[in-house]
């Protein structure tokens, strides 16, 4: 794994991603299936942060106007949800301005981007349940509802808290942590999806398997959202406990994969005839190992850097649709879950490629 090849993939992201500015640059990619294009979902949807997303890392990375231009108006829209009614706008606003009122301002000081972004912290800090110290999950009646998928969120609590000096937001971001390493991480690594409280005393009930296969599996994309959000957060507390559980479900994750290293869609399958991989784990596992890799010993890092590398380059070589130039995403063979966007191409693994391949290639602006 040498940087020139990392370097060469950043050379065919930005013939990918800059021939796609004209067909997406103003739309809401979430999936592409057979036929290789996008979608245009609602920019209310958890998942309308990526595409801005890859395109300010490119614009990092290629120093390319064109990028700038065509991310650059996204958190405006979708601070406008906060006004209008919608269904949409839950805990997920992490994923959504993260990627770009968050990156935005980083990357240009844009006063309006550090505004939306805290605006953001804001929406997601009001969710806090404090008796059940949970940050509550999607709207309708779930009330008690909590999810692995959070543990990325809290991160823009961290950013709120670093940049106001405000640290009420670093604490919610802490008690959610925690108790999602309490009830949702089993002891041998692997994670739970749901977990459910009683709103009123803070008392777990029981869990559920969500998009997983069943209530005692692992879904694949939930342990890689625990993943990467277990080291997210000992990065943003210095929390070894953290760390600890960071490390806890990587090692669950690199011992279950497949010999291509591309998780099926769920890790406790009773059979992986006729089963999908999903790409997107894979991706968003990935660019968490790296950060693990950041911060153990030497004599830690290979273990770590070492997966995400081969994980990286299976992605590179055997799902990646450098070959079919009119396919709008970068990955192919991703999975929503067993019951949805079975085999599809999924934005968000391909954001996540994009900032593991960005990271091996010198890439230091973090969003999380």
């Amino acid at each position: 794994m040498t940087q020139p090849y990392w370097q060469e993939v950043i050379s065919r992201l930005d013939a990918k991603i800059g021939n796609s500015i004209g067909k997406l640059a103003g739309t809401y990619p979430h999936f592409a299936g057979e036929d290789g294009k996008f979608d245009n979902i609602g920019s209310d949807w958890w998942t309308t942060g990526f595409y801005p997303g890859m395109l300010w890392i490119m614009y990092d990375m290629t120093g390319k106007e064109r990028y700038r231009e065509a991310a650059w108006n996204y958190d405006q829209v979708l601070e406008e949800w906060f006004v209008k009614p919608t269904e949409e706008l839950h805990h997920d606003v992490g994923f959504q301005f993260l990627s770009t009122a968050v990156i935005k301002h980083k990357m240009t000081g844009d006063a309006d981007g550090f505004r939306r972004g805290i605006e953001a912290a804001n929406f997601l800090a009001g969710r806090y349940n404090p008796v059940g110290r949970f940050i509550r999950a999607w709207n309708a009646d779930r009330h008690g509802w909590a999810i692995i998928d959070c543990m990325i969120n809290i991160s823009l609590l961290f950013w709120a808290s670093k940049v106001s000096g405000d640290p009420r937001y670093k604490h919610i971001a802490i008690a959610h942590a925690e108790t999602t390493m309490e009830y949702g991480i089993r002891e041998d690594g692997s994670t739970k999806h749901i977990l459910s409280f009683d709103p009123e005393n803070g008392g777990f009930i029981e869990s559920f398997g969500g998009q997983g296969h069943s209530v005692e599996s692992c879904w694949s994309r939930g342990a890689s959202w625990g993943l990467y959000g277990f080291i997210n957060t000992y990065r943003n507390t210095g929390d070894v406990r953290f760390l600890n559980t960071a490390k806890r479900i990587a090692h669950y994750f690199i011992a279950a994969l497949p010999e291509d290293h591309v998780p099926y869609w769920d890790f406790r399958l009773e059979s992986l005839e006729g089963q999908s991989r999903d790409s997107s784990a894979a991706a968003i596992a990935a660019s968490g190992l790296l950060e693990i890799a950041e911060v153990v010993p030497a004599g830690e890092k290979q273990l770590y850097l070492g997966a995400a590398g081969r994980i990286l380059r299976s992605l590179t070589e055997n799902y990646a649709t450098w070959e079919l130039p009119e396919h709008e995403a970068i990955l192919l063979h991703g999975t929503g879950s067993g019951t949805s966007f079975i085999d599809v191409s999924l934005i968000y693994g391909d954001y996540y490629y994009v900032e593991a391949v960005a990271k091996l290639s010198g890439w230091k602006h973090r969003i999380y």
